[in-house]
């Protein structure tokens, strides 16, 4: 794709440091790109964003060891901070967790847990309010429930409190 070309070749000439100067510098190229596109171009590519501006993956050298850990420990305080001030509730559903929080805040949160790689979940979904947590079993579920609540100091039944569950129509309980 030419846009994405062009986005690679300027980002090897020299420091792009926003979204905003890089479709400013596409268009003086000729190429026209809207700021949703440029966040698509700049996620699929997998652009690395850092004090110097962007950078394409294969060009960033590997962290020491000692970074690693140290980011390693940050995504973990993050993830942490987040559970605590977000997660409303939490239900294993199988072998689902569901993570409630308040509106606009699941995306965040679901960001922090993918990042925190925690030990069995498989994979995380997030609306706008609503996380499901994949897991291999119907016992990893309730583990990881389990040591959700404790993170958020919630007990079984007050996350059920939370969220009253929706009536038919009939006003029998979905």
């Amino acid at each position: 794709m030419r846009r994405r070309e062009a986005i690679r070749r300027l980002i090897a000439e020299r420091a792009v440091r926003s979204q905003k100067e890089l479709g400013r510098l596409l268009r003086a190229r000729g190429v026209a790109a809207a700021q949703p596109t440029l966040s698509r171009d700049i996620r699929e590519l997998g652009l690395l964003k850092g004090p110097g501006g962007y950078s394409a993956p294969e060009t960033v050298s590997p962290a020491p060891p000692a970074a690693s850990a140290s980011i390693a420990h940050r995504r973990l305080q993050t993830f942490e901070r987040l559970v605590n001030d977000f997660v409303l509730s939490v239900e294993a559903a199988g072998t689902l967790v569901v993570l409630r929080t308040p509106p606009a805040d699941a995306q965040p949160v679901a960001l922090a847990i993918d990042a925190a790689a925690l030990d069995g979940v498989i994979g995380t979904i997030a609306g706008d309010d609503t996380i499901f947590l994949a897991t291999g079993s119907a016992d990893q579920a309730e583990d990881l429930a389990r040591r959700f609540r404790e993170a958020i100091g919630a007990r079984p039944t007050e996350s059920l409190k939370r969220f009253p569950r929706r009536r038919h129509k009939t006003g029998r309980r979905a």
